[in-house]
């Protein structure tokens, strides 16, 4: 499969629909999101059960704010509506494989339970 192209207009439904997205944040005259971005296309290629999108951050400042995107390139994983990982720079091949792995094992009711427990204990300080 290959990338889709994230807008303020679609974001919500792609990440609604789709229960697994990789979003790459990144920018045509980023050199390190010019050398991401074949390493992400070449891992949709390998993972067409997964949605891999793109973000451009020139394009898209108002979801780049709304992350807080504060340097490109920064790869997130969306698992069931919820960010399960975000982090600025360039990953290699290799990386970018383990991460798909550990992201595809994580119990997303325990991550739901992490995050209420969190919001709860947030709320809880205030």
């Amino acid at each position: 499969m290959s990338t889709v192209e994230l807008t303020k207009d679609n974001f919500d439904e792609i990440v609604s629909d789709n229960e697994f997205v990789l979003i790459d944040f990144w920018a045509s005259w980023c050199g390190p999101c010019r050398q991401f971005g074949p390493v992400f296309e070449a891992a949709s290629e390998r993972h067409q059960d997964l949605v891999f999108a793109k973000v451009d951050t020139e394009a898209q400042q108002e979801l780049a704010a709304a992350f807080e995107i504060q340097s490109i390139p920064t790869l997130m994983i969306v698992r069931d509506k919820v960010a399960v990982f975000a982090q600025p720079g360039a990953l290699p091949e290799a990386a970018l494989e383990d991460l798909i792995g550990q992201a595809r094992k994580l119990d997303m009711d325990e991550v739901r339970k992490s995050v209420a427990d969190a919001q709860a204990q947030g709320n809880a300080q205030q």
